[in-house]
């Protein structure tokens, strides 16, 4: 291992134990898999915890008499913090440091979702899964993942975030059955109390085990040299967020990854995540059924992610969001005709869990040749406070249609032809560093 002091306001600081660990490995294993295996947990369990208000609707309905319009409010907040706090949380990441903006957030997780399970009005799912889960789960949302792939690898860096962003899926696979079952047979505050446990386990993982950048354990980033690698920077993170917004917010480029984005969390967290369920309940599936077919394009999109970040080492980023937003509308289009049969959700399932997040690898990867590996992570949040806004408009409009309309079937619609409209649209967005802004952040 190379020996390397440095200031550490400049490369963060690491446990005794990371330091240890990292030493242990050395020659067998690059200590930045470590760090990439606590970031996938960590983003699995935010996964789980934002999955919960999907099986909570009908419980809640029936328990408390609370309409749906009025549960979509809370999940609207809670999807639109979550991607507004990206650029903070990746700014933050950059000023105090990685672990202590996760242990931030998987505190303020399992705190707020302990005590929901005490909430009797509606204001307090407002207040709990609505601010307060959508804080937390944005200090550990996907910027973390472009954190830790541009701080800890050089090469493989694609796969990497396709591993990382299948998280979601994943956390989808492992939580939503069994909070469905929950509910149903505990009552629904055994889904607050069961992520709340979660978050409380990971905590001393995280605290233990993970460093703020290679060089904080006496490593370069996988495939570089120790002059590849970012320190971490200094200042206020809010500073720090909107400076580099204001850079970016000069090119078209950003402002097409942005309305792509926007579509993308439209027409997946917002719309099916969101209410797929309950859609599935008022066709007679029962919540647990339903919940696993959730589950099941979890699975498909765990691969169909991580293949998406293999391709953006290989394939024209933008030849990837063509096929997958044209696929995601195409897919959207035949769900009402399905029938809601098992054979028709199935081939749905299949259809669309594919990509159901794979839009996210070669996104990063576009900002990262865009605008540059320093100031990715936090351009990266800014695109994704255009997907939770996207899902925020999704989660509440469907709300509205459902309750007005007595159907789901017209929001459904309204979204696959938005997918169709971007697949064409991201075709427009140049691969071509921008040179004027690394310049401005030198």
């Amino acid at each position: 291992m190379t020996d390397v002091t440095a200031p550490k306001n400049s490369f963060g600081s690491a446990p005794p134990l990371a330091r240890h660990l990292a030493r242990q490995v050395e020659g067998r294993m690059h200590y930045g898999w470590v760090a990439a295996a606590l970031a996938f947990t960590t983003l699995l369990v935010g996964a789980g915890v934002r999955a919960a208000p999907g099986v909570l609707f009908v419980p809640l309905e029936q328990a408390l008499g609370w309409d749906r319009a009025t549960i979509a409010a809370a999940v609207s907040l809670n999807i639109f913090l979550y991607g507004f706090m990206g650029p903070f949380a990746a700014a933050l990441m950059q000023a105090v440091g990685v672990r202590r903006t996760i242990l931030t957030g998987l505190g303020l997780l399992a705190v707020t979702t302990i005590t929901s399970t005490l909430m009797t009005q509606p204001w307090q799912m407002m207040l709990s899964w609505g601010l307060l889960v959508g804080l937390g789960t944005g200090l550990t949302s996907m910027t973390l993942a472009a954190t830790v792939v541009n701080r800890w690898f050089i090469k493989q860096r694609g796969l990497v975030m396709g591993l990382l962003t299948a998280s979601s899926a994943t956390g989808q696979l492992v939580f939503l059955p069994g909070m469905a079952a929950l509910a149903t047979h505990f009552g629904w505050q055994a889904v607050g109390l069961t992520v709340g446990a979660a978050a409380l386990v990971l905590a001393p993982l995280v605290g233990l085990l993970l460093p703020d950048s290679p060089r904080a354990v006496g490593l370069a980033p996988l495939g570089g040299t120790l002059e590849d690698e970012l320190p971490q920077g200094s200042g206020n993170p809010i500073v720090i967020a909107f400076t580099t917004l204001g850079r970016a917010s000069k090119s078209v480029d950003f402002w097409l990854l942005f309305g792509s984005f926007f579509v993308c969390g439209l027409s997946t967290n917002g719309l099916i995540g969101t209410h797929l369920i309950s859609a599935c309940f008022d066709q007679g599936i029962p919540e647990v059924a339903a919940a696993s077919l959730l589950a099941l394009m979890g699975l498909f999109d765990l691969v169909g992610t991580t293949g998406s970040g293999w391709l953006s080492d290989r394939v024209d980023s933008r030849k990837l969001l063509f096929w997958y937003y044209g696929l995601r509308g195409l897919s959207l289009f035949y769900l009402p005709l399905s029938g809601f049969s098992l054979y028709g959700l199935s081939i749905f399932a299949a259809f669309y869990g594919l990509d159901w997040i794979a839009t996210v690898p070669p996104t990063v990867r576009l900002v990262t040749d865009r605008f540059g590996r320093r100031d990715a992570p936090v351009i990266f949040g800014w695109v994704g406070a255009g997907h939770q806004m996207g899902a925020a408009l999704a989660a509440y409009g469907t709300g509205i249609i459902r309750t007005e309309w007595g159907s789901y079937f017209p929001a459904f619609q309204v979204a696959g032809l938005a997918c169709v409209l971007t697949a064409i649209m991201v075709l427009f967005i140049n691969r071509r560093r921008n040179t004027a802004t690394l310049a401005a952040a030198e």
